[in-house]
């Protein structure tokens, strides 16, 4: 992996970490669907202004109606689905589902897209799974009705993540690839498009009691335009340059950089198991991100 490519895969980790944070601020006011479709509304927005500020063309060669499809997927279903576990979960479990994103895309690979399964892969996305687990650590939950409902919603999140990064590859990339602002943009728009009219139901027959203070829309506009917008860019450039695999391994880095940002700003103590989960982590990327050997004849 390229210098560059690490580098962005480090800074969109930092970014994706602080979104739980976001959904537990913003969805126990506005509501799920609000909550849904005004993310993925100002992202949308806010992504067709930085195209029209750089004067970048908005052609999209044929590939418009895959990228609305591909935001149906990539985005739409699993922001509602983060945002009903956000009800339920607390954000260290949603960050544990989340990180079953790698698990889920071998297996769609594999299922579906030809994709290679090797054992130093299979072995490096437990390890990854067992830090995230010893991370996020938040103690014992039991087994309700509401946290099976928001468990089942954060699988679904994260198999519809990997099937979408598949579809990326096959859709966009070995059809002559595409600017990956247009990708974000057309992406956001069709997830924009799918949470419409439920949002337009939700507020016209049960609207938020309230629609929030200023603490809960800057949230949203760091959730919309910084965890979204922006993200998103990168993170179809990662498909495009590293593949739809090495791309999941993010999913390991989220929890990390939340532990991170909690004891800068809140203070909060780094403990032994940080330590540790860290360490697995770190052995699951070089597992995952490692080059192929290169066969001699």
């Amino acid at each position: 992996m390229k210098t560059a490519d690490l580098i962005r895969l480090l800074v969109l980790s930092a970014i994706w970490g602080a979104s739980f944070l976001f959904m537990r601020i913003i969805v126990p006011v506005l509501g799920v669907l609000p909550s849904s479709f005004i993310r993925v509304g100002l992202s949308s927005f806010g992504l067709l202004v930085i195209l029209l500020l750089m004067q970048c063309p908005l052609r999209f060669h044929g590939k418009f109606t895959s990228l609305l499809l591909l935001g149906t997927v990539s985005s739409g279903i699993p922001v509602l689905m983060y945002n009903i576990a956000a009800q339920y979960l607390p954000a260290g479990y949603s960050a544990i589902f989340n990180a079953t994103t790698p698990l889920m895309g071998i297996v769609v690979g594999s299922l579906f897209f030809s994709e290679k399964i090797t054992l130093t892969k299979i072995a490096g996305m437990f390890f990854g799974f067992g830090g995230v687990a010893v991370l996020t650590h938040t103690g014992p939950v039991a087994m309700t009705m509401q946290v099976f409902t928001g468990a089942a919603a954060c699988m679904l999140a994260t198999t519809c993540y990997a099937l979408a990064a598949f579809l990326t590859r096959r859709w966009v990339s070995e059809r002559g690839g595409l600017d990956s602002k247009l990708v974000a943009f057309g992406s956001q728009l069709g997830a924009a498009l799918l949470l419409l009219p439920p949002f337009l139901f939700s507020v016209t027959t049960n609207p938020p009691a309230s629609w929030g203070d200023i603490t809960v829309w800057l949230a949203v506009a760091a959730l919309g335009l910084g965890c979204t917008a922006l993200a998103y860019v990168m993170y179809f450039r990662l498909i495009a340059d590293i593949g739809p695999v090495k791309s999941f391994s993010i999913t390991f880095l989220i929890p990390l950089f939340g532990v991170l940002w909690g004891a800068v700003f809140l203070n909060e103590q780094i403990t032994l198991a940080h330590l540790t989960g860290g360490l697995l982590i770190a052995v699951a990327l070089w597992l995952v991100l490692r080059p192929n050997p290169v066969k001699s004849d």
